[in-house]
């Protein structure tokens, strides 16, 4: 998380995603299953952007490494953590 190369691939990922969520808006909008102004597209896509930002945070394995979501806590002791 501290790099620049990680930076940077998150700014990809949140531009990708901005830009993935502002269409998908404005072709909703475009063909009437939601009535969203300009202001309101923009505003979700931004939340969409930040909230990838914010899962590549999450996911960039910063701190004590543990069980992950599809992981049991046993399963992690086995691979030589030790149980707290």
């Amino acid at each position: 998380m501290w790099t620049a190369a990680f930076w940077k691939a998150t700014a990809e990922r949140a531009i990708r995603t901005f830009a993935q969520a502002l269409a998908a808006v404005l072709v909703a909008g475009a063909t009437n299953l939601v009535d969203a102004p300009w202001g309101a597209a923009f505003a979700t896509a931004g939340l969409a952007a930040l909230l990838a930002v914010l899962t590549a945070i999450g996911a960039s394995e910063v701190g004590g490494k543990g069980p992950g979501i599809t992981e049991s806590p046993r399963a992690a002791v086995g691979r030589g953590q030790r149980r707290a």
